[in-house]
């Protein structure tokens, strides 16, 4: 039994979740040129990939995806990769992206990259939150809020691009 996986998200319901994140977006970024849309590679990246295409459906924003490079199980001692300047991202707004918020941890070392410029706006878009909250770090966009226990796992598959899905293990 301590292999089972309960599944809390479906691949109809990730696409609505993904679509109403972008509509969340666009309705506080309406008034931006563009946006830059960071997400934490691997899952984060790939669900940034998702809901900028959607943005790019509905809204005349300039979407400038990036990819954003943590070392999550080390990220004090590592650096982040991002291929933008400073200048890139002076006075923008950033939308940082990932799969799932656990503790917080990796959003804060991620976000911290982004304060060596003067942006204009700075939020933070999850799938799942687990809201298992170490560091001040809240995202604006949710795609679900899960309560767990701290043994529990939550892993997302992006891996077919017709069956998302995401579980509780």
């Amino acid at each position: 039994m301590a292999d089972s996986k309960t599944p809390i998200l479906s691949h109809q319901k990730i696409v609505q979740k993904i679509n109403r994140m972008a509509y969340q977006i666009y309705e506080d970024n309406y008034d931006q040129k563009e946006i830059i849309i960071a997400g934490i590679a691997n899952n984060g990246f790939v669900l940034a990939q998702l809901i900028s295409k959607k943005l790019k459906e509905i809204s005349q924003i300039s979407i400038n995806l990036v990819e954003l490079k943590i070392n999550k199980k080390n990220p004090i001692n590592s650096e982040v990769e991002l291929n933008l300047t400073d200048n890139d991202i002076k006075n923008k707004s950033i939308i940082l992206v990932d799969d799932v918020q656990n503790s917080g941890r990796t959003m804060i070392y991620g976000l911290q990259h982004f304060l060596k410029a003067p942006i204009k706006k700075l939020s933070i878009a999850v799938l799942v939150d687990r809201s298992h909250k170490r560091f001040p770090v809240q995202a604006d966009y949710v795609g679900i809020s899960l309560a767990t226990t701290l043994k529990e796992h939550v892993e997302v598959n992006f891996d077919d691009a017709n069956n998302y899905s995401a579980y509780l293990c």
